[in-house]
């Protein structure tokens, strides 16, 4: 695993939008609700569970862990039973982001935990746009530790519950994409595959780490040891687009992620990407995204 790829790896820092234990008892459904921007993830500590998305059922076994990237809606269930939204069942919350959700028809018991989680860095959100719409892990063995860990929180609420269950739900999701990474011939391809190649990804972390220097393609070259023809050409090969427009959309990813910070001005966000002003980095803004930073910042 190269630099490039093991840093995007570290860079899954989740901001939760939502955790839930659950205890459900069969029949029962529940219908997860599309959460633009959000990462879906399940994980079934003991119990039966199946889950309908993008038009197939795939059956959950204790111990398995499901994905779903691009946070669309999605139904879990266990025999017939309505499945009405999850927002509409009654939670218990403890606090403002987790809760306890117990729903079904009164027979054999299922425990899951579930919750949709967004990333911030510009590097994570881009790793996670680029996976498939469903990764499901069955009993991985260097993930059982972490689900053992998550069964027995599971089992009742006390004291950091919350806390432990949220930090192992991070680190589920981080082992599934690893997993997915290490197993799946589709992640050695595209983008990913440019990241775990020696010199490409080389070049890929460079520019993810400081996207405000001066990078040019003889620049990039040089530093991953490689002429700038052979160079350019590998790069377009692997990333699907030449290096100097990569390197300016990526500038872009972390403009929009810095355009969230009210206290921060576009010729600030502007310098801080390299740009000499705040007019040339607002022409490369529109070019990309679409829209001026301002009209960006406003949506």
């Amino acid at each position: 695993m190269t630099d490039a790829l093991g840093e995007a790896l570290h860079l899954l820092r989740m901001s939760g939008t939502f955790y839930c234990r659950n205890e459900l008892t069969a029949p029962w459904g529940a219908t997860m609700p599309d959460m633009a921007d959000c990462l879906w993830f399940h994980v079934l500590t003991s119990g039966r569970c199946d889950v309908e998305v993008d038009g197939r059922v795939i059956p959950l076994e204790p111990g398995d862990v499901l994905l779903v990237p691009g946070g669309q809606r999605h139904r879990l269930f266990h025999g017939e039973a309505e499945s009405p939204v999850v927002t509409t069942l009654p939670h218990e919350f403890e606090t403002e982001n987790y809760a306890v959700l117990r729903h079904g028809g009164g027979g054999a018991v299922t425990h899951l935990v579930c919750g949709a989680v967004r990333f911030d860095h510009p590097a994570a959100k881009h790793l996670v746009t680029v996976l498939p719409n469903v990764l499901h892990v069955r009993q991985a063995d260097d993930m059982r530790a972490t689900i053992d860990l998550m069964a027995a929180e599971a089992k009742a609420v006390r004291p950091g519950g919350e806390a432990v269950i949220t930090r192992l739900a991070d680190v589920l999701v981080i082992q599934t994409i690893r997993s997915w990474l290490a197993t799946d011939p589709a992640a050695r391809t595209g983008w990913l595959g440019a990241l775990q190649d020696q010199q490409i990804g080389q070049a890929l972390a460079l520019i993810h780490r400081d996207p405000a220097q001066p990078w040019t393609v003889e620049r990039l070259a040089h530093r991953t040891a490689m002429s700038r023809s052979a160079f350019a050409a590998r790069f377009t090969e692997l990333v699907g687009e030449p290096a100097m427009r990569y390197v300016t959309r990526w500038r872009m990813h972390v403009a929009m992620n810095r355009l969230k910070d009210r206290d921060s001005t576009v010729s600030e966000i502007a310098r801080g990407l390299g740009y000499e002003s705040e007019a040339a980095f607002s022409r490369a803004f529109k070019r990309i995204v679409g829209v001026s930073p301002g009209q960006a910042r406003a949506g």
